[in-house]
């Protein structure tokens, strides 16, 4: 396999030789080489992403080309409404928040959204949410509660945004009460993790009665980077910390901290949006179909206990 840093590379190219080969004219050999190369490509990618290690799992969790929240908006729902501000400072781009049609029922939509471009990732501040983001969420949450509504959460953060003006307007007591209302909201809440799920900034929308992950996304209290920092004083081993720290999907499903592995085209969800969105699709109906029915009381004892559970060794 190629290096932590560029095991991508020969799959890069191969697509390079099928854009190139589509830019040729028609013919039969064209068609056979184009087939060919495509084969190659998902035996190649295949065997790459069966391999990889944690740090390269965190890698393509933050891969830019991954589908974002809006991305799944767009191709899970209809007649979405996005809505905007806290009612108390502003709004935040870094969170998604509305009401939309998924199937046959009106949900509840909140989720990170990270920017494509330049301009975008200023904008939604890479996805990583200020206080009035979290209390964006908190209010389609509550009105999601008093409609009978499910919630639908995406995340994908590397962590709450630690700067001053974020500090300033009380952070962590936004993420902390989005914990406590989350763990006794009266409808069912399913949180997927489609990307990286960095610390608090995650957990802020991530208390749920289930938990997905993709099958290349990552889920911890820290990056591995900041992991390294603090305990080595070297970002550099961040590759080690990630090792250590169990963040893929298979070990959060493992200790129980994700109820379902999602799983994702051969080449990560960048090589194939549509079909990974797919995938979350059917997942979020199946569990959906399963919590709505349950009687309240039920499903706060059950998601009471999930976290509980958490942690705990005899």
């Amino acid at each position: 396999m190629a290096s932590d840093a560029n095991f991508e590379e020969p799959l890069r190219r191969i697509r390079e030789r099928i854009s190139e080969l589509e830019g040729y004219p028609e013919s039969p050999q064209r068609a056979r080489e184009i087939g060919k190369q495509r084969e190659k490509l998902d035996k190649l990618a295949e065997e790459i992403y069966r391999k990889l290690s944690p740090w390269q799992k965190t890698l393509v969790a933050r891969h830019p080309s991954r589908p974002f929240c809006l991305d799944y908006v767009r191709l899970l729902t209809t007649d979405f409404v996005e809505w905007h501000g806290d009612r108390a400072f502003g709004d935040d781009p870094a969170i998604v928040a509305g009401f939309a049609v998924f199937g046959k029922r009106v949900v509840a939509i909140v989720g990170h959204q990270k920017g494509r471009d330049t301009k975008e990732k200023i904008r939604r501040n890479f996805g990583m949410p200020r206080p009035e983001g979290y209390r964006k969420a908190l209010r389609i949450m509550k009105l999601a509660e008093k409609f009978q509504r499910p919630v639908l959460s995406f995340i994908d953060t590397q962590g709450a945004y630690p700067g001053l003006d974020s500090e300033e307007r009380g952070v962590a007591e936004a993420i902390a009460r989005n914990l406590l209302v989350m763990s006794q909201l009266r409808v069912p809440i399913i949180a997927t993790v489609i990307g990286e799920g960095g610390s608090g900034g995650a957990l802020g929308i991530g208390v749920a009665d289930t938990v997905l992950m993709l099958e290349h996304s990552v889920y911890s209290v820290i990056s591995p980077e900041g992991c390294a920092a603090i305990l080595w004083k070297d970002q550099a081993r961040a590759q080690e910390a990630a090792e250590a720290m169990r963040v893929t999907a298979a070990d959060c499903k493992a200790l129980g901290v994700a109820d379902e592995v999602v799983a994702e085209p051969p080449g990560g969800a960048h090589a194939d949006p549509v079909a990974t969105i797919d995938n979350v699709g059917r997942a979020l109906r199946v569990h959906l179909d399963r919590l709505a029915p349950m009687p309240v009381d039920a499903l706060l004892e059950g998601r009471y206990n999930k976290f509980r559970r958490m942690g705990a060794f005899a």
